[in-house]
């Protein structure tokens, strides 16, 4: 399993680094480049469709490790992960309304998931018979979407999506190693390649950027990754944190944006600007680079959580849940105080 997962790894980063060249060149070539604006902290066009780059390195890196194999698991996500780049390559493109994103792309990718298999168990240790049943295909749905549209929205500075999706796709490397998972492990290391491999150009000053392509594509796999886990049954309910754990970062961003948009009478994910958690620490006189470092060290904080509690041989505390819900909410508190650049009211 470690050494299948181990060239997996390594295929994804080779290829990955090897085509952002000449994706970069393409992106150029037929003019798909973020322009700068406003709410944009980037001083120059910058060329998109990194999500190319890590698309197609993923691709190539899960059909080496699902050599001789018809897993219908698989293909339901590279089938997911398709969707989503196709989709996220439109939007950067100007082509789709965003609403067409959250409400129908997002969804139909999660629903590839569920009838793939692919889905969330929570309710069904709680209730019995297809009442659980039922809660727990819609908290799927839910689940995806909602962490597709959270690194969707956390792609707002340099290295910042791709560093903390490197970071959660190694925590569940290891996570699916202690537990024995070969597909998983193989998985999560084919994401973390993948990233790393872009990291290289899009690190602080970024090179390209990967698009909405990208981080929608992101997004799903990590969602993959959170729910193909398979944790200790001895932890119970419990052990539905570990994910949670695992993806601090865009937990506390989403939360972060979500209430502070909120408050103001604005949609959390159709109102973009610069008041995400990145650019208040910015605003705090740490810089672009540093913030996006300290998040990088927050997200590995959270990781290291998720994974001692998966060690963990005893059932965790009942104080777990509210301790942790206590610390976002302290953290909330603290961020919505930080200065920030108000988005502007959607149209």
């Amino acid at each position: 399993m470690r050494s299948t997962a181990s060239i997996t790894f390594l295929i994804a980063l080779v290829a990955s680094a090897g085509l952002t060249a000449p994706v970069r060149a393409f992106a150029l070539h037929i003019g798909m480049v973020d322009n700068p604006s406003a709410r944009k902290i980037h001083l120059k066009p910058m060329p998109l469709l990194g999500g190319l780059a890590i698309y197609f390195a993923f691709v190539l890196a899960v059909l080496y490790a699902a050599r001789g194999t018809t897993d219908a698991q698989i293909l339901s996500i590279l089938a997911g992960a398709t969707l989503m780049v196709l989709v996220g390559c439109l939007d950067d493109r100007g082509l789709l309304h965003h609403q067409v994103k959250l409400f129908l792309a997002m969804p139909c990718a999660a629903a590839i998931l569920w009838f793939a298999g692919i889905r969330a168990v929570f309710f069904s240790f709680i209730l019995a018979g297809q009442i659980g049943v039922i809660l727990d295909g819609l908290l799927t749905i839910i689940w995806i979407t909602g962490i597709i549209a959270a690194f969707s929205i956390l792609d707002h500075m340099d290295g910042l999506c791709a560093g903390v999706t490197a970071i959660a796709a190694g925590f569940f490397t290891i996570g699916s190693a202690i537990t024995g998972q070969f597909l998983v492990c193989s998985l999560s290391a084919a994401v973390l390649g993948a990233t790393v491999g872009f990291l290289i150009w899009n690190f602080n000053p970024a090179k390209i950027f990967m698009g909405d392509g990208g981080a929608m594509l992101l997004g799903f796999l990590i969602a993959c990754l959170s729910l193909k886990i398979r944790l200790p049954a001895t932890l119970g309910l419990s052990g539905s944190l570990i994910p949670v754990l695992i993806l601090a970062v865009p937990v506390l961003d989403t939360a972060l944006v979500s209430v502070s948009r909120s408050r103001r009478g604005l949609l959390p994910f159709t109102s973009p600007g610069k008041d995400h958690t990145a650019h208040r620490l910015s605003n705090l006189g740490l810089g672009a680079r540093s913030s996006v470092l300290v998040l990088y060290a927050f997200g590995i904080a959270g990781g290291t959580l998720g994974v001692f509690l998966l060690r963990s041989a005893t059932h965790p505390s009942r104080l777990l849940l509210p301790l942790g819900l206590a610390i976002l909410a302290a953290a909330i508190i603290l961020l919505e105080n930080a200065p920030y650049d108000a988005p502007h009211r959607s149209r």
